[in-house]
């Protein structure tokens, strides 16, 4: 197996970092069990959970983001039920983002599957 390590990928000409204009991969990913005890169960560059609560969750990045202003979103699947539920990404720290789950009453819920995706730039 090959391992490449770098600290800056420069673009053909060598003067600068290379220009991702047609590649827009998240920089972080997460699936979230929040049924019981909240663990997450799949991810890239999220390192941990916080269960703040019934449907109110933090989840920590490995590698923070460049500022607070990257986009963030939120779901859930809510499988075999009728009716709208709410996710929302709405506290953006370099650090974590911070989710809240809602079901279709308006009230906060724990659901088994639960999304967050982060794209922005790495600091």
């Amino acid at each position: 197996m090959s391992e490449i390590r770098a600290n800056t990928v420069s673009d053909a000409a060598g003067t600068g970092p290379v220009t991702l204009t047609k590649q827009s991969a998240a920089k972080a990913w997460a699936t979230v069990n929040m049924s019981g005890t909240a663990a997450i169960s799949d991810s890239f560059n999220f390192t941990s959970l916080t269960d703040n609560g019934t449907g109110d969750y933090t989840a920590t990045f490995t590698s923070a983001m460049a500022n607070g202003n990257y986009a963030a979103n939120a779901s859930n699947d809510r499988s075999g039920t009728v009716g709208a539920s709410q996710s929302n990404a709405y506290q953006r720290n370099v650090a974590d983002v911070r989710c809240i789950n809602a079901n279709s009453a308006g009230s906060v819920a724990d659901f088994t599957k639960n999304s967050v995706t982060a794209h922005g730039d790495l600091a």
